[in-house]
């Protein structure tokens, strides 16, 4: 049985992970998906792989679609209205973490150390965004060894790509291939696509299963982890505030609707 609803899902994460600093996993969270979503990733791999169809081919659809119809839309957004954009995603964010520490039932499961844990991945995602430099030129001439970059680049951007607040864009940008990889999918460069895919599908396989294994062994430390990780990336996708008054006006609006858009997703995909 397709699960269609995955559709629009896809669509949601797939637009997501094209901006660096917003994670595909923040939106899973939001959709109240992320726990069937490493499921069905982790089981993709195995013997009842057949079973995860029906979750992942309409996913699948939506993300693709998302990814390739509204590369050029996010392209001219974060280029020409970067503030309102970035605010409209850290509200997002922010309405995200009481569902994340509701779903973990923190007030009962967290202990000190889970907190510091948070703490420490917070930090950790905020030194992160101190690296990040001037965008890479799109690479012209491409060997060998460049493709095994892009292989590589996908298998650890898919390991953020499932991780709440860490963005698999955000690797790109920092292992600095992402225009490169961003110019391959709007002009349908087939090799470089099929270079990161690799990457991403063998990233996954990995990752899914030690995200499934420590949210049923260490379920309120991988909470705690998760959290900070959010935390962490609303600094790095802070993007400053513009001196015009219509603008931060306009950035108001924008993070209040990101958080109701957050509460409004929470409610409707947990009923």
């Amino acid at each position: 049985m397709f699960e269609w609803k995955n559709i629009l899902r896809g669509l949601a994460m797939g637009a997501s992970d094209l901006i660096p600093g917003v994670s595909g996993g923040t939106i899973a969270l939001v959709l109240g998906i992320y726990h069937r979503l490493i499921a069905a990733i982790n089981n993709l791999f195995s013997r009842q792989w057949k079973e995860q169809l029906g979750f992942f081919i309409p996913l699948g659809i939506g993300i693709g679609a998302a990814i390739f119809s509204l590369s050029n839309v996010l392209e001219w957004l974060l280029a020409d209205y970067p503030q309102p954009t970035f605010f409209l995603f850290m509200g997002l964010i922010l309405g995200t973490i009481p569902l994340l520490l509701r779903e973990a039932d923190y007030k009962r499961a967290f202990k000190g150390h889970h907190y510091v844990i948070a703490g420490v991945a917070a930090i950790l995602v905020i030194l992160s965004g101190l690296f990040r430099g001037e965008e890479s030129a799109v690479m012209e001439s491409l060997s060998a060894s460049d493709y095994l970059i892009f292989f590589f680049a996908g298998w650890i951007a898919s390991t953020a790509m499932i991780l709440p607040g860490v963005s698999g864009s955000f690797i790109l940008l920092l292992l600095g291939v992402y225009s490169t990889v961003i110019h391959a999918v709007s002009s349908l460069q087939f090799s470089v696509l099929l270079a990161v895919g690799a990457g991403i599908v063998v990233g996954l396989g990995i990752m899914s299963k030690l995200l499934h294994y420590l949210l049923r062994r260490h379920t309120a430390g991988t909470y705690a982890v998760m959290t900070g990780l959010l935390i962490g990336s609303l600094f790095v996708i802070f993007p400053g505030l513009g001196a015009g008054f219509i603008q931060f006006f306009v950035s108001i609006i924008t993070f209040a609707a990101g958080l109701v858009i957050a509460a409004v997703l929470g409610k409707m995909e947990r009923r």
